[in-house]
């Protein structure tokens, strides 16, 4: 029997310092083309949607707010109404397949019933109306896309099976050679046609259709992504079907496809870094009853590609303060690479959800002999400062809040959430997460260097 350090939880009474899940807009609105989102809330919410999507107000972003005043929390105006004009004028602006309703704290205060008010608007204006409630009761900004996708899970079309013998006689008409290629081809394929895969997480159309082009090489097909690109190309959930999340923050959505829709849930570590593509490859392939062919020599190869990056990182050390949940995927990545991860801060961890990744990061941890991270769920971010300036790690992981207070200490910073937005998923983009990890040490390399540099050039003259 194995013996792998246990990995040891603590929780402290820190609070939550990452931005407002209403954020999720940012990413849903280019990942669901033909959406538009309705945000219910205050002016502050409008505010902060227009300093932190600043840049999409010129990308014309497909995205409202409806602005609670005083009368909507005092009750004395017809929320009806109000939902009423605003979707009548994204419809006539947008014409959109669907709105989503993004629901805040505001709505949760005045206890707006907009599950009871969405379905009067989509019948009234025939467009679905989708409701999230994405608001601060959340742990992490990144969890309101996990609202968003929970609660489009409930649109999804029922999934009926073929016939099982009528599909194998359908597949035995185009099946043509030998009898050993056609027994290979039932093994492969036999049980991958009764069943169906679903993958469920909110990626750019370009590296989605890497993860899907990586599954279909081990003969594995992809049915559908939610959310999808399109409204109505949503995939079909029910018995049969089998769910596999990309991201750490999705638990939400996960227990929804289970328990609704009476999905299967794969519980796969995730594909973010070339172990973690290969694990997810690997066990999805198990499900299926479909033996992976050349992951270790795609590992190897893209490991490779990598040398540059790992040298620089091999032997330092980093510790997460936490941000956005993906701080274990990332930290294990890390230690694979050669870093020593001191703690790993994270605002909340779903540990049925994250069982497999948890697993991958003791074994990984084994396989380079480094020691288990402490695992910090709700950090105290005084307390973890105190125990950064007695480790003296080389890069610190965290906020925007805390970057700058951080240098100050002449701590290396990288803020959490451009992972959150970088390309980090899949072999194709192994090279992303390691040059957001490597940016700051080598701006501090190159500091010492040129004031070495300009050191020999004082005494020279």
């Amino acid at each position: 029997m194995k013996n792998f350090e246990i990995p040891t939880f603590e929780c402290e009474t820190g609070n939550y310092h990452t931005f407002c899940p209403i954020s999720c807009v940012a990413w849903l609105y280019q990942k669901i083309e033909d959406s538009s989102s309705l945000v219910v809330g205050t002016k502050t919410c409008g505010y902060f949607l227009q300093s932190a999507l600043g840049v999409m107000i010129f990308a014309e972003p497909r995205y409202a707010m409806a602005e609670s005043e005083e009368g909507d929390i005092s009750a004395q105006l017809n929320d009806h109404k109000e939902l009423e004009r605003i979707c009548l004028q994204i419809r006539s602006d947008r014409n959109p397949s669907v709105i989503i309703w993004i629901g805040t704290c505001t709505t949760e205060i005045i206890k707006m019933d907009s599950e009871g008010i969405a379905p009067k608007l989509e019948k009234q204006l025939g467009i679905p109306i989708v409701v999230a409630r994405a608001n601060g009761l959340d742990h992490a900004f990144t969890q309101g896309e996990d609202t968003a996708s929970a609660a489009m899970t409930h649109r999804c079309p029922e999934y009926y099976p073929r016939d099982t013998n009528q599909q194998e006689g359908d597949m035995t008409k185009h099946v043509v050679g030998n009898a050993a290629t056609n027994t290979n081809f039932f093994e492969k394929t036999g049980k991958l046609n009764r069943c169906s895969l679903v993958l469920f997480g909110s990626l750019p159309s370009s590296v989605a259709s890497q993860l899907n082009l990586e599954s279909k090489r081990q003969s594995v097909t992809v049915s559908g992504w939610l959310p999808s690109q399109k409204y109505n190309e949503l995939p079909a959930l029910g018995e049969g079907v089998y769910v596999c999340g990309v991201n750490p923050f999705l638990s939400r959505t996960a227990t929804t496809s289970m328990r609704r829709r009476k999905c299967q849930l794969v519980g796969a570590p995730l594909p973010i870094g070339p172990d973690g593509t290969r694990a997810w490859i690997e066990k999805i392939c198990s499900v299926f009853g479909v033996k992976s062919d050349g992951l270790e020599e795609r590992e190897s190869q893209i490991r490779k590609t990598l040398s540059d990056y790992l040298k620089i990182i091999d032997g330092k050390s980093v510790f997460f303060m936490g941000d956005n949940l993906l701080e274990i995927s990332i930290a294990r990545f890390l230690i694979r690479s050669g870093m020593v991860v001191y703690e790993v801060g994270i605002p909340y961890m779903d540990r049925r959800y994250q069982a497999a990744e948890l697993l991958l990061l003791q074994h990984t941890c084994e396989k380079m002999k480094k020691p288990m991270p402490r695992i910090v769920e709700k950090p105290d971010n005084y307390s973890q400062v105190q125990r950064m300036h007695e480790l003296q790690p080389d890069l610190a992981i965290t906020g925007m809040a805390h970057a700058n207070p951080l240098e100050a200490r002449d701590i290396d910073t990288k803020w959490s959430v451009e992972f959150t937005f970088a390309q980090i998923h899949g072999f194709v983009n192994a090279r992303d997460a390691p040059e957001l990890v490597t940016r700051p040490l080598r701006r501090r390399s190159n500091s010492i260097s040129d004031c070495c540099s300009l050191s020999k050039q004082i005494v020279n003259t």
